[in-house]
């Protein structure tokens, strides 16, 4: 295992380093000046030269490339231009929002997608299957906007039982951290449980069809110690497999969630530093997204070593 996780660090450094030189370079590639975005359409040429003077902006991009890769190995991302901070100040403030409903969301997803997964698997044909896997196209096609606001108009404005701005830091109160996380985690995870209840479905009905179930049947082995032990641990291998990506894809989606419940989180920062060209801002984000992502991904891979001896490195 530990050979595992070596390889998969290794591995890790040349992903960062390529997404560093990518992110760097297609931020440069915007057409427009920040300089400009900042001074408004009033400015004047003289003025604008003199605030990329300022930020450094006239520069040989590779030079402000190294300045800016060298400071990633002691934390430094570099200085906001619209706001004058620190990029990792301002980060630091918003990634708990963002990571929290974002594990949250994976949570409900996992939770929810392997309980309808197994349920249906070992079910397969059923009329409950039917109604399960029906389920899981109509939780695919729902966005995840929309069912906020529908979780919004219900729970929060008609029933009143969660504050319509409902964030709290988890050093302050974390009841009222986890209360306000349970709508904003349900519209984040029900896609994503939709997706793995039909991978989990899939490899169930594989996992229960193989020759192995015949021999613990003729073995006396209970039907729920079979899929609880056996099946649901062949199933999770390519569950596993894939989770990383519905991770993936649940980060980019959070943004639009966290502008639904009015989370300070990444989402509303990456936009006001888009449209005012806040390169190192976008940089910053991307970067830190790109961590999270392959950290995810390296824990996965442990879970999926653990569960399959095969996937480890001889």
């Amino acid at each position: 295992m530990g050979k595992l996780i070596a390889y998969r660090l290794a591995f890790a450094v040349p992903q960062l380093i390529i997404i560093s030189v990518l992110v760097f370079s297609l931020t440069y590639l915007v057409p427009g000046s920040p300089a400009a975005a900042m001074l408004g359409t009033a400015a004047t040429p003289e003025a604008i030269a003199q605030v990329e003077a300022q930020l450094g902006l006239d520069r040989p991009p590779v030079e402000r490339f190294l300045e800016w890769f060298g400071g990633l190995f002691t934390g430094d991302l570099g200085m906001s231009f619209r706001m004058g901070t620190p990029v990792s100040d301002l980060l630091a403030q918003r990634v708990p929002a963002t990571l929290s409903v974002v594990v949250g969301g994976m949570l409900v997803a996992f939770v929810l997608g392997v309980g309808a997964g197994v349920f249906t698997g070992t079910r397969p044909g059923t009329a409950a299957d039917r109604v399960v896997t029906g389920g899981t196209v109509l939780g695919l096609a729902v966005p995840e906007f929309w069912l906020g606001l529908i979780l919004t108009t219900v729970f929060a404005v008609q029933l009143g039982w969660i504050p319509i701005v409902a964030w709290t830091p988890l050093t302050e109160n974390p009841l009222e951290w986890l209360r306000g996380l349970l709508l904003p985690s349900i519209a984040l995870g029900l896609t994503g449980g939709a997706m793995i209840a039909r991978q989990t479905r899939a490899a169930m009905v594989t996992s229960m069809a193989s020759p192995f179930t015949d021999t613990l049947t003729a073995a006396g082995v209970p039907r729920r110690q079979q899929v609880a032990r056996y099946g649901l641990k062949n199933a999770l291998v390519p569950v596993l497999a894939s989770t990383g990506v519905t991770f993936a894809i649940l980060i980019g989606v959070s943004f639009v969630v966290e502008k639904v419940f009015a989370l300070p989180g990444l989402g509303s920062l990456m936009l006001t530093s888009v449209i005012s060209q806040d390169f190192p801002v976008v940089q910053g984000i991307v970067l830190v997204t790109a961590v999270l992502v392959i950290a995810v991904n390296l824990v996965l891979d442990i879970g999926y070593g653990l569960i399959n001896p095969q996937a480890r490195p001889q």
